[in-house]
């Protein structure tokens, strides 16, 4: 099997909550791409890394599920971490990239969390009917 069958695959077969972190995963790698981008003066390739984090932030934004009070924290800072790319392209600024790879991080490791609880939870409960 090819890597992009496989990630072909991964995609098709994961939960939605395997799919946020992935994309959580891959917004830190273009932020992580553009950085180094940015250190090696590769304009382009800058640029082409910030706008591929950006459509993720969005795509974040998009599918959030608005019923949660949770979602009313959430999507101001989504919309901040999107601004905040912009503004580390038109600036060139690494720290702001930093600044943006935590916070996404921190989304990420949080998550992570989640889908842990969420799978012991499904699991005891699965243990228990029997």
């Amino acid at each position: 099997m090819s890597i992009q069958a496989y990630q072909n695959n991964s995609v098709e077969t994961a939960s939605p909550g395997e799919l946020t972190l992935m994309l959580y995963n891959g917004c830190i790698k273009f932020i992580k791409l553009a950085r180094t981008s940015m250190e090696n003066n590769e304009i382009e390739k800058k640029n082409t890394n910030i706008q591929k984090a950006q459509n993720i932030i969005q795509e974040l934004m998009v599918t959030m599920n608005q019923e949660y009070a949770i979602s009313k924290q959430i999507m101001p800072l989504y919309d901040y971490m999107y601004h905040r790319l912009i503004e580390a392209n038109t600036k060139n600024d690494v720290a702001i990239l930093d600044e943006v790879q935590g916070l996404t991080e921190e989304f990420r490791d949080t998550w992570k969390q989640v889908i842990l609880k969420t799978r012991q939870q499904q699991h005891g409960k699965g243990a228990m009917a029997k």
